[in-house]
């Protein structure tokens, strides 16, 4: 058996179901609009996909956009997808979320829906999202889907804009009943490339995974702590584990949730992938590296032999000093931040700070 080639094991699909959004964020990587966009598929279509999605395996569905709730079908989409054993989850800005809507999500059901908030008042909010009034209504629609007895999770996007309210942010995920708090870790493209200049530094990075471990070892079971786009917290948790042992770090919530699941930094073409809007099927949504399209092939194929998803599954493929990192198997860098960095997404992940012992000399 080949050490250095990674088993595919399907565990996320995020589907781009729509790019039309009703808000304009910053940071948004489709460069969303309330606009109708050509190309989206019919209903009959996306039932194939799933089809051929649950041909491989019964991953977690997360049906996203753009604003996956612009989409008139999304719980016919959603309700088709449960019934061929697929665990669904919605990714929203949460401002169009009402009573009737959470209801109808309950009865697809809607395992968890993941909300937007990257600054802890509605000034910033709004301003970042592009629409006044923004704010209020996702704490509202974020209200309604607890009511109904769906989790929720908050996204924020992590950006020299708003570090500084990481502590707040996560307060108000608490206040608010968030079962997880997912710090995304901005990877500039689409709209998001206007934001490269508040960008984190690696050291910056470094820091904030850090203060991930540290308040996930704090708060437990209260909340889940899963950082996004930053494979080398996986390296920050095996380091930190180490020195001073905490055997639960890195791996599943307490309580074992799937959607908690933590099994390797960089999933993109190894357990995760994600289908834009028109049916192109890529590594992650952020990594603009097309591996197939489902207008033209089925998701089973794509995923068992896309050239692109069998070199991100052999680490004998990554350059730099990922190539010759001791934690390539746990963390792999980041693929996208790698290609929008140098033009080739097996180079090394630009906003690490660690350098392998193995480079030592070189």
């Amino acid at each position: 058996m080949n050490k250095d080639l990674l088993n595919a094991d399907l565990q996320l699909v995020a589907w781009e179901i729509t790019r039309r959004c009703n808000l304009t964020c910053a940071h948004c990587r489709a460069s969303a609009e309330d606009t109708a966009y050509s190309g989206e598929f019919s209903t009959e279509e996306c039932f194939k996909v799933i089809d051929s999605i649950a041909d491989v395996a019964k991953p977690i569905l997360i049906l996203t956009g753009g604003e996956p709730l612009m989409r008139p079908d999304v719980f016919e989409i959603g309700h088709y997808a449960g019934s061929k054993g697929l665990r669904v989850v919605l990714g929203s800005n949460g401002t169009l979320i009402t009573e009737e809507l959470a209801a109808k999500m309950k009865s697809v059901p809607i395992a968890r829906v993941g909300v937007s908030l990257d600054f802890p008042t509605a000034e910033q909010q709004d301003s970042f999202r592009g629409r006044e009034g923004a704010f209020d209504a996702a704490v509202r629609g974020i209200g309604v889907c607890r009511e109904a007895g769906i989790p929720v999770q908050i996204n924020s996007t992590v950006t020299r804009m708003n570090i500084s309210y990481l502590d707040k942010l996560l307060e108000l995920a608490l206040e608010l009943g968030a079962v997880a708090f997912h710090p995304f870790m901005l990877v500039p493209t689409g709209r998001g490339k206007g934001l490269a200049d508040v960008e984190l530094s690696p050291e910056e990075y470094e820091s904030t995974l850090n203060w991930i471990y540290d308040k996930q070892a704090e708060l437990g079971d209260r909340i889940f702590f899963k950082p996004t786009d930053a494979p080398h917290y996986m390296r920050i948790v095996a380091e930190r584990r180490a020195r001073c042992g905490s055997p639960s770090e890195g791996k599943a919530h307490p309580g074992g949730h799937p959607i908690n699941r933590i099994s390797r930094g960089c999933l993109a073409g190894v357990g995760f992938c994600f289908i834009s809007h028109t049916g192109k099927v890529k590594g992650c949504g952020y990594l603009d590296v097309e591996a197939g399209d489902l207008k033209k092939s089925s998701f089973s194929r794509i995923w068992a032999e896309s050239p692109v998803f069998r070199n991100l599954r052999n680490l004998e493929c990554l350059k730099g000093k990922c190539g010759d990192c001791e934690f390539k198997r746990v963390c792999g860098g980041c693929r996208a931040r790698a290609y929008e960095a140098t033009g080739d997404y097996l180079e090394a992940e630009p906003y690490c700070v660690y350098n392998p012992p193995q480079r030592s000399g070189k």
